[in-house]
Formats: structure tokens, sequence, C-alpha cells
């Protein structure tokens, strides 16, 4: 069973979403049963590449209200952030364009390393406070996960697997997706946004039953004699 997941790199409920996700599938236990993939997503691709500003001022600027309620805004999101174990920093946290890091995560995924990116990338802006648009940070998290270093360079400065991207975001419109997080559980069921936790498991229990996915077993007990086809133990 596949789980499609479409989030963009600055969004404070994608990375909550994220958490929901992983933690609903690590009560259900179904394993490596379920295939989870991250599609691209991109809120605002007009975010200038050296921008400087604060999430702070660019809340306030969308939303024309005051730095007052902004934090106060942003603190509320910081509590639900918390009940999934992110401390989120939006002190710290500045806009970001993220074409890069959406490009870099297509050829991570090449590399057996898409998940791990998509970690880091998410953990780098919400919990550190790093500027994930500019090019010496997505080197630098490239390394951390063990990406080639003259290949990220090389992605980072083309335009290779922008055609990816696009493809996921117009994925992303057939199915009427106006924000994310975004999950489609096999095909089937969609859930929008950072749900209840109990949406989650429900929902991909119910696609599971239904094609008959079964779950591992729960081995008890420590390993006892048994007898394989070459031998028994004694």
């Amino acid at each position: 069973m596949k789980i499609e997941v479409w989030s963009d790199y600055v969004c404070p409920f994608c990375y909550i979403g994220k958490k929901q996700l992983e933690i609903a599938l690590e009560q259900l236990g179904y394993g490596d049963g379920i295939e989870v993939e991250y599609k691209s997503y991109l809120l605002d691709p007009s975010t200038p590449v050296d921008t400087s500003s604060s999430v702070y001022e660019d809340l306030q600027q969308k939303y024309q209200i005051s730095l007052e309620e902004v934090k106060k805004m942003t603190a509320n999101v910081a509590a639900r952030a918390k009940e999934v174990g992110l401390e989120y920093n939006f002190d710290n946290m500045k806009s970001a364009n993220t074409v890069k890091a959406h490009r870099l995560a297509k050829w991570a995924e090449t590399e057996g390393k898409g998940k791990e990116f998509t970690e880091r990338v998410l953990k780098a802006y919400f919990l550190e406070g790093e500027a994930i648009g500019q090019t010496d940070v997505l080197l630098s998290l490239a390394k951390e996960v063990n990406l080639p270093a003259e290949k990220a360079q090389q992605i980072i400065d083309g335009n290779e697997f922008m055609g990816e991207v696009e493809q996921d975001i117009a994925v992303a419109q057939k199915l009427g997706v106006r924000g994310v997080p975004f999950f489609v559980i096999d095909n089937k069921y969609g859930i929008s946004g950072a749900q209840p936790q109990e949406v989650f498991e429900q929902t991909i229990e119910k696609a599971a039953q239904e094609i008959g996915l079964r779950k591992p077993l729960k081995m008890q007990g420590s390993s006892g004699a048994a007898c394989t086809d070459d031998s028994c133990e004694i």
C-alpha cells in the first residue's frame, strides 16, 4: 500500500502532519507493507531566493496584523508541534524559496536518501532556523545525509528534476489540492491538513483492511530450540 504526501518545507503543519503519519504507522504496525512517498508542493514559488525577511514580517504583511498577533498565532502552532515532539523556533525562522530543496529531494530519492533528506531539511528549518533557500545550507544538509557533494552542487546549479517537481504540482492540482499537507492513502482516500491523530490511524487501517494487508507477526519469547531444513538444535 502506498501513501503519497504533498508538502512544502516552509509549511509548519507539513512537518506536524509528517510526524502524525509516522506515529500512526508505528502504532498500526504494518511495517514495510506501507510505502510513503513525498511529493513536491510550492506554497509561494515567487519568494525571492535571496530573501532575508523573517517569518514574522511575512505573516504581518500577508494577514495585515500586528507583530503581537503574529506571535500569538505562531505560539499556537508551536504548541501543536510540541504535541508530536517538535520544538518549533519561530523567532529564528526566515522566509525561504524552496524550489532548490524540492529538486534536491527528487534527486535524493534516486540515491535512496529521499526520506532522510526531507526530514533533515524540515528539521533544519523549523527547529534550527536554517536558511534552507540558500545553496550553502542545502549543500551542508545534503552532505549530512551522505549525498555526493559534487553532484548536489551540479543539481543546484542546473535545472535537473524541475520537471518532476512540476509534475507533482500538476497532479496535486488535478486532485483539487488547495493546501498542504495533503495525504493520499492507497489512491483512494484523502486527508487534508494535520488532522487529529485518530483520523490518520482510522483511515490507514480502513485502507489496509480493504486490500487485505496483513501485519507482521509479533514474535514472543526469546529464540528457542528449532529445526531448520538442514538440522535440529539439540
